[in-house]
């Protein structure tokens, strides 16, 4: 998806000098007369790539602004992203705003979490849900009948436009949802993964789209409509997903909430690990070793976790830790514990709260491999090399795998 680090080899050309030059200008921008001057430039750049399909622009322009001004790369990332996942359009002489919701389900399982179809009777019951604990009054909403892994969301600002776009005539004529959905990427079996049902929400242009825009009595706040989303969606979800164990994000805005589902199956991904290999080899957390390396060409975009049993050096599972482009990590602070917001912290707390003891940290920068036959990632070994990890001969053929 656009909320992944970028790596573009394409050569600047000068439609993301231009994109890049704008969005310096817009962060560098004094007042808010000036912010709508370039705000407009920007938004007529990218509505153009965006309609013409041409992610490889954005995609280079943001590399360059990340890497040259990072509150330029925020604005250009904001403005690419709400553009792609918001519009406003007229129907029958009425003007409205339209939003591409994301509503993550976090789950965990020690079997396998379903995707595909969404029953009748679930989309009923997200659409009543919705309607009673998140949707302003006069809204109107479309849903999207699959239940979406991360493989088959849409990866691209452009792609994620199409979508929006597709969505909001529904949502608002209330016709059925015509989308394409036979030919579907398969969905790689992992033990902790997020899912998401998306949807679009339209209502009309000025009045609040969600209830906790509204004005009192009618406004409820955020942390009211969560229990009251997780209340409505227990029973259904729990019905889809048979044999997991789940958390119901607030639904949201498309991008936003797809960096947070990421971001809570991180820790979650561990705990699935360390409980995948106590079921399986009968080691318990304290008898496991992790290490942990940063992984990146230039700078890290992920740390990779080792696991093996204490007192070997064989690294029998591993688990990758990504980072999303409003996170970095300065080459100097790769294994730094001093910071509570650093991902290197966080990894060793979701390693001690899991019930791991000895974690070693590399300090050095991995470069990501893979391996040359099958693809895997290479994970660190205590010597500070890059090895396949290698599940004992004696443990079932097979095993799935973690983020």
């Amino acid at each position: 998806m656009a909320i992944h680090r970028t790596k573009s080899s394409q050569r600047n050309s000068p439609e993301v000098e231009r994109l890049v030059a704008d969005a310096i200008s817009l962060a560098a921008s004094g007042s808010q007369l000036e912010d709508r001057f370039w705000e407009e430039r920007l938004t007529v750049r990218l509505m153009r790539l965006l309609k013409s399909q041409n992610q490889n622009v954005i995609d280079a322009a943001l590399d360059q602004t990340f890497r040259i001004n990072t509150v330029a790369f925020e604005v250009l990332a904001d403005t690419a992203e709400t553009l792609a996942e918001s519009l406003r359009v007229e129907h029958e002489g009425q003007e409205w705003d339209v939003l591409l919701l994301a509503m993550p389900i976090v789950a965990h399982t020690r079997y396998q979490i379903p995707s595909g179809p969404l029953p009748v009777n679930i989309i009923e019951s997200t659409a009543q849900a919705l309607h009673s604990a998140i949707a302003s009054t006069d809204t109107r909403i479309a849903i999207v009948p699959w239940l979406y892994s991360i493989d088959q969301m849409p990866h691209s600002h452009c792609q994620t436009r199409t979508l929006t776009e597709a969505l909001a005539g529904a949502a608002i004529s209330g016709k059925d949802v015509k989308l394409e959905l036979r030919d579907m990427s398969e969905t790689i079996a992992v033990l902790a993964d997020p899912r998401f049902i998306i949807a679009a929400l339209s209502a009309p242009s000025g009045s609040p789209i969600f209830r906790w825009q509204a004005e009192p009595p009618a406004r409820q706040e955020r942390g009211v409509s969560l229990i009251g989303w997780q209340n409505a969606m227990q029973e259904p979800i729990a019905s889809l997903l048979p044999g997991c164990e789940f958390e119901l994000l607030l639904p949201e805005a498309y991008f936003t909430n797809c960096r947070l589902a990421d971001k809570h199956v991180r820790p979650l991904s561990i705990r699935a690990a360390v409980n995948f290999l106590e079921s399986t080899l009968g080691i318990l957390p304290a008898g496991l070793s992790c290490v942990v390396g940063a992984f990146g060409e230039e700078q890290a975009d992920e740390y990779r976790i080792s696991f093996s049993a204490k007192g070997s050096s064989e690294v029998m599972y591993g688990v990758i830790w990504p980072l999303y482009d409003r996170e970095s990590v300065a080459s100097d602070a790769l294994n730094d514990l001093s910071d509570d917001e650093s991902p290197i912290k966080k990894i060793c707390d979701a390693l001690h709260d899991a019930g791991v003891e000895d974690v070693f940290r590399h300090a050095m920068l991995f470069d990501p491999e893979l391996c040359d036959d099958c693809g895997a990632p290479l994970f660190p070994d205590r010597s500070g090399e890059a090895v396949h990890a290698e599940m004992p001969e004696d443990a079932p053929t097979q095993q799935p795998l973690f983020h």
